[in-house]
């Protein structure tokens, strides 16, 4: 691991919308693990602790990002979770994290759809690694 660089795991089945985060975050200064199913995802889970997750919601389950966000605070409840997703434009079912009920449920840190730009990326991801 590139010592004192902050690590970031970044699980989607979407392999050109993985590769532009990838190349994103690493512009940004991050270590970046990538898995693009929930299988490997939750097989990097086990074998470290990232210090900020962003997932996929739909993969080979439609709850996939939910189930890997579940298992990751479980695990690590201080690391941060970024749920990226094209749901809404896909289904029209819409996620947000502004109520607690739903924060509850949600074991997501920031819920962002998947057409954001780069810039809004890193600001959320420097947010959430500064808290």
């Amino acid at each position: 691991m590139t010592q004192g660089k902050k690590h970031i795991l970044i699980v989607d089945d979407d392999i050109d919308f993985l590769t532009q985060v990838k190349i994103c975050v690493e512009h940004a200064g991050y270590k970046v693990t990538t898995a693009d199913c929930q299988k490997d995802g939750e097989k990097q889970i086990e074998s470290f602790k990232p210090d900020l997750a962003i997932f996929d919601l739909m993969m080979e389950k439609d709850d996939s990002g939910f189930i890997l966000s579940y298992k990751l605070k479980k695990k690590y409840p201080d690391v941060p979770v970024i749920i990226a997703t094209a749901v809404t434009a896909e289904t029209g079912m819409i996620f947000n994290l502004e109520n607690e009920s739903e924060h509850s449920w949600i074991k997501a840190d920031k819920y962002l759809d998947k057409n954001l730009r780069p810039d809004q990326l890193k600001r959320e991801i420097s947010k959430l690694l500064d808290k």
